[in-house]
């Protein structure tokens, strides 16, 4: 994943240092093209200035094959921290016994 990160910062370095590239099925999303209503809310909340954007990159499916373009989606925070606790909230499995945060 830190290499499909650093492939977006060369792209498009106008998203900064602390990025997050969003797995397909991550829950923060709702659907690949846009963040969840509770994720933005919690953005809104916690990391105000956070963007999220579609950025296209080539990757190689294996190491060593060929690259392909593919969109990913990503999310770009101002600040380390806010990184770091949207990465907590909105990465990790929750819990059994805890609702979902988003």
């Amino acid at each position: 994943m830190i290499d499909i990160v650093k492939l977006v910062q060369a792209k498009n370095p106008a998203l900064g240092n602390y990025v997050l590239v969003l797995r397909s099925d991550a829950r923060a999303l709702d659907g690949p093209e846009r963040l969840g209503d509770a994720a933005r809310a919690w953005i809104e909340a916690h990391a105000p200035g956070a963007a999220f954007s579609r950025e296209t990159v080539a990757l190689a499916p294996y190491p060593g094959g060929v690259p392909a373009e593919r969109m990913v989606s990503v999310l770009a925070f101002k600040d380390a921290r806010h990184l770091a606790a949207f990465a907590t909230a909105w990465t990790a499995d929750p819990e059994p016994d805890e609702a979902p945060a988003g």
